[in-house]
């Protein structure tokens, strides 16, 4: 507890184990704020808690991840991504070689992306009342006059591109939660998008809405925009990429992979007429090798999102009902 005190404990704890690994380029180092120089544009600004079990998964941990995550929230928004605050809450008794651990990743995490941690907070909670740690970290970015991704433009006509496979973060998680013999075999996708999402519009194709899509999956994002757009939209399953361990684990565990999260993928809406130029410019970058065009966008005054099957049939992609997974970003 003498660590979240805000005496000599606290002091070295930040000194010694966080300023240490993340740095801290801007003259906030030992004041409240950091003081960081204006940018041109308008700011995009996004927040997440991260309060993942286990902190450890394969392909990743809590302290990427809540890089990650954040970076890929302002990203999303046609953003350049500038800063990350972080704020940590720690139970009391937890072991200081995992927290070095974690700062670690998140510290490779930042410099991976170029985006600095700035400021941050530490907060200890008494043995019993927290999980080890939860970490909230806040991104800020600058998006250009003009540039305008929200979830309210899909229009009728769009397409509908994702990533890569779906459905792998989660199951990374519940394979290492649970100790199923699958686990060695996913591995979670968490990433930066923003390097991407450069490429993406580089290509010149008319985007009109980009989303990562994590709790809820491709489902409940899809949805998200579909309402705020007030549209319908059509998937096809066949085109929908699932790698076939992750596909095996859903089925194994009752589970449909469009609504298991994932932490490094994107969905993004486009014009017909671009679809295939921004295919191409995404399927050139590392982190979307196996993207596809997976549907389209139509007029729908109930906006309802539907597949077509395998089967030849059509079924509706309603809604998450309840937590598939709990806690897994």
């Amino acid at each position: 507890m003498m660590h979240g005190s805000g005496g000599r404990a606290m002091a070295q704890l930040i000194d010694e184990l966080f300023l240490s690994r993340l740095g801290n380029a801007h003259p906030g180092a030992g004041n409240d704020a950091a003081v960081l120089p204006a940018a041109a544009g308008r700011l995009v600004v996004s927040t997440d808690s991260h309060v993942v079990s286990p902190l450890f998964f394969p392909g990743g941990d809590i302290g990427c991840l809540s890089v990650n995550g954040t970076i890929n929230d302002v990203a999303v928004m046609g953003a350049t991504p500038l800063y990350l605050a972080a704020g940590f809450i720690l139970e009391e008794g937890f072991p200081l070689a995992d927290l070095a651990r974690i700062v670690d990743s998140m510290a490779q995490a930042a410099a991976a992306a170029g985006v600095p941690v700035v400021t941050g907070d530490t907060k200890v909670v008494q043995r019993g009342r927290g999980d080890g740690v939860y970490i909230t970290t806040t991104g800020v970015g600058v998006v250009a006059d003009g540039e305008d991704w929200s979830g309210d433009r899909a229009r009728p006509g769009d397409r509908i591109i994702v990533s890569g496979g779906i459905g792998e973060h989660g199951m990374a998680i519940m394979a290492q939660r649970e100790s199923i013999g699958f686990a060695a075999d996913i591995v979670s996708d968490t990433a930066p998008l923003h390097g991407l999402i450069v490429a993406m519009r580089a290509s010149g194709a008319d985007i009109h809405v980009v989303r990562d899509p994590t709790r809820g999956g491709v489902a409940t994002t899809l949805n998200e925009i579909a309402r705020q757009s007030r549209v319908g939209m059509m998937l096809r399953e066949s085109e929908v990429p699932v790698q076939p361990q992750v596909a095996a684990a859903c089925e194994f565990l009752g589970l449909d992979p469009l609504y298991v999260a994932n932490e490094g993928r994107l969905l993004a809406i486009v014009a017909d007429a671009d679809a295939g130029r921004l295919l191409a410019a995404m399927r050139a970058h590392p982190l979307a090798r196996n993207a596809a065009l997976i549907g389209s966008v139509h007029q729908d005054a109930q906006c309802f999102v539907q597949m077509s099957t395998k089967l030849g049939g059509r079924r509706v992609v309603d809604w998450l009902s309840g937590d598939q997974l709990p806690r897994i970003c």
